[in-house]
């Protein structure tokens, strides 16, 4: 059931449902964090593999002290900055923290959202809210609670309805080495903000074995339509002219006649904005039964480097 209702949500959760709660990235599938049973009904239902650890998001950056300890001062100052919104600090876990959601590391993955009903929703629960993307591991991100109910169904017995997610990409992940900050993952935050705050970031975005934390995978946020990138739009299109083609484009393109669909991120060529469109855009791709999606190159700054990075996990195979 899609709903506004924080009382029927609050009651599932307490009774060891799961619901899907929205944030201003994505959707979530959410359970009680101190809750095993919850949290293997996330991974059951997600069909997660054991090793990708959960991100839990708690109320307010003063609940952090609940679940993690020695904080670095850098994260400190991220949480200050950022919080609440799209950034996940990864942090040494409190032993209260089940292993289940930290992949049995020492580690957790920690955040404040900035979407108002589900800031409410986590004021009035006691306990925080272990929560990953709504979606069968691999697939598009959800950013609307009619996204998640054509995923779940009524697997799901309450969708908390919070419209269009803002952001419309995952949080920005930071981890800690040795005190010195690690990007784990791109997305709605941009890195260069974030280096304006702590000075300079090393990333390490891909990990297939053990990763430290969610979206490392290198095949990931994939349409179910065959999609291939390209940097020569017309030239590829050429190539494929016998098949039903929809193309992503960043701004409105001209394109032959013959090409299915295009779905323009944004006509203005802004990347929050395109950012924002990135995953409804790909949902709607995905049902109108073509046979190849094109998708472009964006430009590799700011929120362009986190599109990108979706998108080439998105056409790997």
């Amino acid at each position: 059931m899609i709903t506004t209702d924080l009382d029927l949500v609050i009651k599932a959760l307490k009774n060891g449902q799961i619901v899907s709660i929205p944030t201003e990235t994505v959707y979530g599938l959410a359970g009680n964090a101190f809750d095993e049973v919850s949290i293997d009904k996330i991974f059951e239902l997600k069909k997660r593999p054991a090793f990708n650890p959960l991100i839990v998001h708690i109320p307010d950056v003063e609940f952090l002290d609940h679940v993690a300890e020695e904080i670095p001062e850098n994260a400190k100052l991220l949480a200050a900055h950022f919080w609440p919104g799209p950034l996940t600090l990864i942090l040494k876990k409190k032993p209260s923290i089940s292993n289940r959601i930290t992949a049995a590391k020492n580690t957790l993955a920690v955040r404040v959202t900035n979407h108002p009903l589900t800031l409410e929703l986590l004021k009035k629960l006691p306990f925080p809210l272990a929560a990953p993307s709504a979606n069968p591991f691999g697939s598009i991100s959800p950013t609307s609670a009619e996204h998640v109910h054509n995923y779940f169904g009524e697997k799901v017995p309450f969708i908390l309805d919070g419209g269009s997610c803002k952001k419309g990409l995952e949080s920005t992940i930071i981890g800690f080495e040795n005190q010195k900050p690690i990007l784990y993952r791109h997305g709605a935050l941009a890195l260069e903000r974030i280096e304006k705050v702590i000075g300079p970031v090393t990333e390490f975005i891909k990990n297939d074995q053990n990763p430290q934390a969610p979206g490392m995978l290198s095949k990931h946020y994939a349409p179910k339509t065959k999609t291939i990138r390209s940097d020569n739009l017309l030239e590829t299109i050429a190539n494929c002219k016998t098949k039903k083609i929809g193309v992503l484009s960043f701004q409105k393109t001209e394109l032959p006649e013959g090409t299915i669909h295009q779905e323009i991120l944004s006509e203005g060529g802004d990347l929050e904005e395109a950012a924002k469109n990135l995953y409804a855009a790909l949902h709607h791709l995905d049902e109108l039964q073509l046979e190849l999606l094109i998708v472009p190159f964006f430009p590799n700054h700011g929120l362009g480097k986190t599109i990108n990075d979706r998108l080439q996990r998105a056409v790997l195979k």
